[in-house]
């Protein structure tokens, strides 16, 4: 994972680029970059089949628990769960679509509600 921080202007720029490692040798290979001889071969790497399963299981007990959470708390902590913005905006799209939670428009922001 790659994490550039900055500013645009006076806009405050956060931008995570996940890269697996055969994105990290072809980008080597576009810049001309060897890797040292004597360094090992990276091998892709895959989560275990039921690790999806135990993220959705909690973001679904999550929701359970609270009864009722904002979008943005809710994203907030599935962050915390997926260790990624893009894996927690996976689950709540997921949620969004579970016949076990309801979501409602908020003041500010979306509601999602358990109606399992």
């Amino acid at each position: 994972m790659l994490r550039i921080r900055g500013t645009v202007g006076d806009l405050p720029v956060d931008l995570t680029i996940e890269m697996d490692p055969a994105d990290w040798a072809l980008l080597g290979n576009q810049l001309n970059i060897l890797a040292p001889s004597d360094a090992p071969t990276p091998t892709p790497t895959s989560k275990p089949k039921n690790q999806d399963d135990a993220l959705w299981r909690n973001a679904l007990a999550l929701v359970e628990s609270s009864g009722q959470i904002s979008g943005p708390s809710l994203l907030e902590q599935l962050e915390g769960l997926a260790g990624s913005t893009a894996g927690a905006k996976r689950l709540l799209v997921r949620l969004r679509h579970s016949a076990l939670i309801q979501v409602q428009s908020g003041a500010d922001a979306p509601l999602y509600c358990w109606a399992g």
